[in-house]
């Protein structure tokens, strides 16, 4: 479905103020994303106008290759992120069994309340037998 005629005449401002370095309404980098925002349309309305989207790809380079530090980099933060997903998985999965234990300790205080006080009681019991019969 192709764009309306305003839709066609903002994207080719859009791209020319972008491809000159002059963009109104983004930070000027030669994204689509940002020729959607300097013309001020959908991200789906570019994608639309194929013409103008196979001009925009002609003219913009391709992303440059990264260099040896940026993969390094890229890698490492990769290798962090996985071990800060475990270490959180695991932080749960303690967290879980803490829940668990201060659950049961709390129970098992309780019945030990109610333990004390059945004894308690049974000793004041011998205690008024043997009074009552000596």
């Amino acid at each position: 479905m192709p764009v309306s005629a305003a839709t066609d005449a903002k994207l080719r401002e859009a791209m020319a103020r972008l491809l000159a370095g002059e963009p109104l309404h983004s930070d000027g980098a030669l994204t689509k994303e940002n020729l959607a925002r300097e013309a001020q349309v959908s991200h789906a309305s570019v994608h639309r106008a194929e013409d103008i989207l196979a001009e925009w790809n002609a003219r913009v380079p391709q992303p440059v290759l990264r260099t040896p530090g940026e993969v390094q980099r890229d890698e490492t933060i990769a290798e962090l992120k996985g071990k800060l997903r475990k270490a959180n998985q695991k932080v749960t999965e303690l967290q879980s069994k803490l829940d668990a234990l201060a659950t049961v300790t709390a129970n098992l205080y309780h019945e030990n309340v109610e333990l004390k006080k059945k004894v308690g009681k049974q000793q004041q019991n011998r205690l008024a037998a043997l009074n009552g019969g000596a």
